[in-house]
């Protein structure tokens, strides 16, 4: 497939080696214009932001992702295959299984489980477990020690639904039974594309409320107060 893409309008040119994914677009918008250096907009098809700025004179890209594994599953395997991207950092939020991760921790997911059928119909993968790439890993290890932020690591729970019916989705079974600390919606599908791309995935979370004790962050707060996760993962883009 020639770039531009069905989904993205950058250059290829346009798109760097190493990307940050949020979630949320606005999200991505405000680590573009809060912590790189003259970030240019490059994509805003289906508002879908990437910027490429320079963040201590390396050139890296925050883009969204979108919500689910659907949506990430397009835009990280577009990156990876047809822009050339090696490495792709997810930053995002993350809700609590246990009193382990608290509110505002950073985790750094070491696996991630999965009910999605997404490995199984993009590629017949029937493993329900997918990891992320160690080398990637351990520069995000070593960012966090440069930063001094502390970070936890953690299986995490990539669920395909989030209003899911009580007695469907018990986060405390899914703890017991495949030992998730968390739950996202889209590291999953991330690792898979990385391992089939050949590339490096990492995913960095932030805990925005808990199951256990019931608090959450606002809207807003998600967006703009993940501070220390954003430090870490541009860190580790220049190690």
């Amino acid at each position: 497939m020639p770039v531009p893409t069905p989904h993205i309008q950058a250059r290829k040119e346009d798109i760097a080696k190493y990307v940050l994914m949020p979630g949320d677009p606005l999200r991505a918008k405000y680590v573009a214009e809060n912590f790189l250096v003259n970030p240019r907009l490059v994509n805003e098809v289906r508002n879908t932001y990437a910027y490429t700025g320079t963040y201590k004179g390396k050139a890296v890209t925050v883009m969204a992702s979108g919500m689910g594994m659907p949506s990430i599953g397009i835009y990280s395997y577009e990156l990876y295959n047809f822009y050339g991207v090696e490495n792709i950092i997810r930053i995002g939020s993350a809700g609590s299984y246990t009193e382990n991760l608290k509110v505002y921790d950073v985790v750094l997911a070491d696996s991630a489980w999965s009910a999605s059928s997404y490995a199984r119909e993009q590629n017949g993968n029937t493993d329900d477990i997918m990891y992320p790439t160690p080398a990637l890993n351990e520069q995000i290890r070593k960012a966090a020690e440069l930063t001094g932020v502390k970070i936890k690591e953690a299986r995490i729970h990539s669920s395909d639904v989030f209003y899911a019916a009580d007695h469907m989705d018990d986060f405390r079974a899914i703890y017991a039974k495949h030992g998730c600390q968390c739950v996202e919606m889209e590291s999953f599908a991330l690792f898979h594309n990385a391992n089939v791309s050949g590339k490096k995935a990492a995913c960095l979370l932030t805990i925005s409320d808990s199951f256990v004790t019931h608090e959450e962050l606002s809207a807003l707060a998600r967006q703009e107060s993940f501070e220390n996760m954003m430090k870490v993962a541009l860190e580790a883009c220049i190690l």
